[in-house]
């Protein structure tokens, strides 16, 4: 056999040779059975589902408008006799302070009598926000029974609360009066449910009926004469419903003519009335007699024994007729 013989060089250039191909040889085929690594451009990477997360759009928020108190300008105030700067701003109900700021004042606040002052108006109180929770004394006045009344002629506090049997004092709580002074036309609420209990018997008492309407006046005609014929004149009117125990109609009929004003008052449970006639005018002029008729209720009686007449509804409209007394002497008789 031929000898082969290799310098070193070349047999280390040859043994190179042999482990790249070996190297190369090994690298092919882990490609074949692993299907590429990461750095294989021929690789094909299958991504993972992965679900999508749309984000909601972001709210923008607006500003809130809270509306906002308009100053408003003072007014002018002309200054009185005796008035101080702690009278002034007691009345307004406002700060002595702010009549000082406002007018460019000392701190000792001189004012004079005819001084023109600007005067703020006082700041208003919000009030508390509402609930559907009524407070206590609320809650008991709409609950409470109540009847409203027009105060009539000679009305006063004393006689609706006799007439009513509620005390005068819850009468003026109910309805906000600071005295005992009611006046003609005012219109008030009777409290029923403060009426005073009787002593004697363990339930309240009878609820007070409502007031009666004005009677409507019937005969005789307004601006009706009765002459010398006329020997009786006869009230008549229309009623008002059942009178109760202790109810009645008052007549009141006066003459106006008179020198002085001759009245005369008399209560009936009837619906007519038969003028007196010592009522009748003793001269021979024609005198105006004016008549009105109004229900009244006995609220007690007094020291002599007499009946004491409360209103117990409106009064009528007043009517007026003419009388004459006797006949023109000198006259001749027909």
């Amino acid at each position: 056999m031929p000898e082969i013989t290799l310098s070193l060089p070349a047999a280390v250039g040859i043994l190179a040779m042999v482990v790249i191909i070996a190297a190369g040889i090994v690298i092919f085929a882990a490609g074949l059975n692993g299907g590429g690594g990461p750095n294989d451009p021929g690789a094909t990477s299958v991504p993972s589902e992965t679900p999508t997360i749309t984000l909601p759009p972001t709210s923008t928020l607006f500003p809130t408008n809270i509306p906002t108190a308009t100053p408003i300008p003072p007014f002018d105030y002309t200054v009185g006799p005796g008035e101080t700067c702690s009278l002034i701003a007691f009345n307004f109900n406002i700060s002595i302070q702010s009549i000082i700021i406002t007018n460019n004042l000392p701190s000792t606040c001189p004012i004079s009598q005819g001084q023109i002052l600007k005067l703020p108006y006082p700041t208003p109180t919000v009030p508390p926000a509402a609930t559907n929770t009524l407070l206590p004394e609320e809650a008991t006045r709409v609950n409470c029974e109540s009847v409203p009344i027009t105060v009539q002629e000679n009305d006063t506090l004393s006689s609706i609360s006799l007439n009513y049997a509620v005390p005068m004092a819850e009468i003026k709580e109910f309805n906000g009066l600071t005295t005992d002074n009611v006046f003609l036309g005012q219109q008030l609420l009777v409290p029923l449910c403060k009426r005073a209990a009787d002593p004697n018997k363990p339930t309240p008492t009878a609820t007070i009926p409502p007031p009666y309407p004005a009677p409507n006046l019937l005969l005789p005609a307004d601006g009706a004469a009765f002459t010398l014929a006329n020997d009786v004149v006869t009230l008549q009117w229309a009623s008002v419903g059942t009178l109760r125990d202790a109810e009645a109609y008052q007549i009141t009929v006066e003459d106006v003519t008179a020198d002085q004003t001759r009245r005369l008052t008399d209560f009936v449970t009837d619906t007519k009335y038969i003028v007196p006639t010592t009522f009748r005018p003793k001269d021979n002029v024609a005198h105006v007699i004016r008549w009105w008729i109004t229900p009244v209720r006995q609220a007690g009686t007094d020291d002599q024994g007499q009946p004491i007449w409360v209103n117990a509804g409106a009064t009528s409209d007043k009517r007026v007729f003419t009388w004459v007394g006797v006949a023109v002497e000198g006259t001749p008789n027909p």
